[in-house]
């Protein structure tokens, strides 16, 4: 009866881990880089009729280092709709320390778990910026551009991270991990955990008449992002981050509701 009611109770427990495994699906937010034409007021309705409940902002739509105060006013207006910023980004940073705090005093008040950030790879700035990690207990992802920027590499992430405090991560862009010549999924699972944030983006490299290489912005899941891949491996790791829609393209980002509608849609086809 024992050996009957442990067997019973071990299938029980499959059955429930196969059904969360297969429930799983990403949190899909969007980055206000997409909507750099529209002011905070149509950016919260873009992302009211999108049903996009997180926001990752810029500059033009919330100053981080502005007035706290005009902060929290846009904070309760996003509340009371029920989206959030759940972060801020790309954040400019200073070589100096207590000009950095700023930042975080501003994502503790906008209740921000994460900062996307690309400083200069100089050690007495990330010093003090890993000093504010653990005082604020806030993390840090470093975004990567192109394969020639500061952090345009793995390699060149992980010279930061291998000797830093553990909050210290990747706000990994597909687009710019995927034009550089990497793949996205295997290059999450070489993060090892430390992938905090993820720009939902796609590019695509073409030649031009006279053969040179280009690497265009296209909509998600039309470029050469491994997107299957990826999806597969955040699913295996049950990744609670938010994956921001994103686009280079002006063209997009002129009208981005296409753009934006595509890319929800794409994930929600393909995370399975």
């Amino acid at each position: 009866m024992k050996a009957k009611l442990l067997l019973t109770l071990a299938l029980a427990s499959l059955v429930f881990t196969s059904t969360q495994a297969a429930d799983y699906a990403p949190k899909v937010g969007l980055q206000t880089w997409t909507c750099r034409n529209m002011k905070f007021d149509e950016v919260v309705a873009f992302a009211e009729k999108h049903g996009i409940k997180h926001l990752q902002a810029i500059g033009s739509h919330i100053n981080p280092m502005g007035s706290l105060e005009e902060a929290k006013q846009k904070k309760a207006i996003l509340d009371a709709k029920g989206i959030h910023f759940y972060t801020f980004g790309v954040a400019g940073t200073s070589p100096d320390k207590e000009q950095n705090r700023k930042l975080f005093v501003f994502a503790k008040a906008m209740g921000i778990k994460v900062i996307i950030v690309e400083p200069k790879n100089d050690k007495a700035l990330w010093d003090g910026l890993e000093e504010l990690v653990k005082e604020y207990d806030i993390k840090l992802a470093i975004h990567n551009h192109g394969k020639d920027s500061v952090y345009g590499t793995p390699e060149k992430v992980w010279s930061v991270l291998k000797d830093r405090d553990a909050r210290i991560g990747v706000c990994m862009d597909v687009g710019h991990l995927t034009g550089a010549g990497f793949d996205a999924g295997k290059e999450f699972v070489g993060y090892k955990g430390r992938v905090y944030d993820i720009h939902l983006k796609d590019k695509k490299t073409e030649k031009t008449a006279d053969a040179k290489s280009v690497i265009l912005d296209v909509k998600v899941g039309t470029g050469d992002a491994n997107y299957k891949g990826l999806l597969a491996e955040l699913k295996k790791a049950k990744w609670d981050g938010v994956m921001a829609i994103e686009t280079d393209n002006g063209t997009f980002a002129k009208e981005p509701t296409e753009f934006v509608a595509g890319a929800i849609q794409f994930v929600k086809d393909n995370a399975k």
